[in-house]
């Protein structure tokens, strides 16, 4: 339902404001009419007859009632800001399950809600931003990582150390080296995977600093890696118009390892703050449904790295 609620809202908008625009200047103006020639006919036609001519219907009513407010939501939805649940563990540490975010549309180009064809261009991802995007494989479905590589650039992703060599600029010999990027411990144990303490490191892409986490007690599924042609497996060299994007968790994350890049047309948007968190601790032996809020994470409400 969620892949389709675009269209819907876009549909409902259109629907009510034809709905109004006809009432306004074809059924309204006829009403007035009637009314003239009932009030030339019968001087001392009542109030309440009079009213009753000129009363609106019930679909228009409704219609004139919800256009300005399904427009706004339609405008906000689908240029300014859009709101996400977090539904998976892929983003830990950064992003929870029970985190409800908001994604700023505008950030990289404005698109129509339906077709989703750019209609301004704004700006592009960059290294370390947290970009939510239609997943490739299955556009119905929205997606959310952390973009890692950028057009251009080669990534390599070995012992789960992460290694970048930028995108050489055009016409310049003296490109840039693979570069190891570099992280510091924070803990072990915050977090546990199959009762396995989770090591958290602290790194930095671009200029955004994050933290990461690592499963020690998982190998490297490098049998599933995309693989793209004359490159070792985990070596990937990011086509032109496209990303390579990561889960932090990343022991945990069905990412561009996997299934390879994200084009900019899937980009949706970036996430740029936490509105609201919950917790969701219930069993299915519990009386209340588990989708119902144990508890506010208000700690967590803020803007995002």
């Amino acid at each position: 339902m969620a892949a389709y609620f675009s269209l819907i809202l876009v549909l409902v908008t259109l629907g009510s404001g034809l709905i109004w625009m006809f009432d306004a200047f074809v059924l309204a103006p006829k009403r007035q009419q009637k009314l003239a020639i009932a009030q030339a006919g019968q001087a001392d036609i009542s109030e309440e007859s009079a009213e009753k001519i000129v009363r609106e219907s019930a679909i228009v009513e409704t219609s004139r009632s919800i256009f300005p407010v399904i427009a706004f939501v339609l405008i906000l939805r689908s240029f300014i800001y859009e709101p996400f649940q977090i539904p998976s563990g892929s983003m830990m540490p950064t992003l929870l399950v029970g985190d409800f975010i908001l994604v700023e549309k505008f950030t990289y180009g404005l698109k129509d809600p339906v077709w989703r064809s750019q209609l301004v261009e704004t700006g592009k991802p960059e290294r370390g931003d947290v970009a939510v995007f239609k997943y490739p494989e299955n556009p119905k479905i929205d997606y959310i990582k952390r973009v890692v590589g950028l057009p251009g650039d080669r990534i390599v992703y070995r012992n789960k150390d992460l290694y970048i060599q930028k995108a050489c600029p055009t016409g310049e010999t003296d490109c840039p080296k693979l570069v190891k990027i570099e992280r510091v411990g924070v803990n072990q144990g915050e977090f546990n995977q199959d009762n396995i303490p989770l090591l958290r490191y602290k790194e930095q892409l671009g200029n955004v600093t994050h933290d990461i986490l690592i499963n020690p007690g998982r190998g490297e599924p490098t049998s599933y890696y995309y693989r793209e042609k004359n490159l070792s497996v985990g070596e990937f060299v990011v086509p032109q118009g496209q990303y390579f994007v990561m889960g932090d968790n990343r022991d945990n994350s069905t990412d561009s390892r996997f299934w390879g890049f994200v084009p900019e047309a899937n980009l949706v948007g970036k996430a740029v703050a936490i509105w609201i968190s919950f917790e969701f601790e219930r069993s299915k032996a519990d009386f209340l449904p588990t989708w119902i809020p144990t508890g506010v994470r208000f700690n967590r409400v803020g803007g995002i790295v």
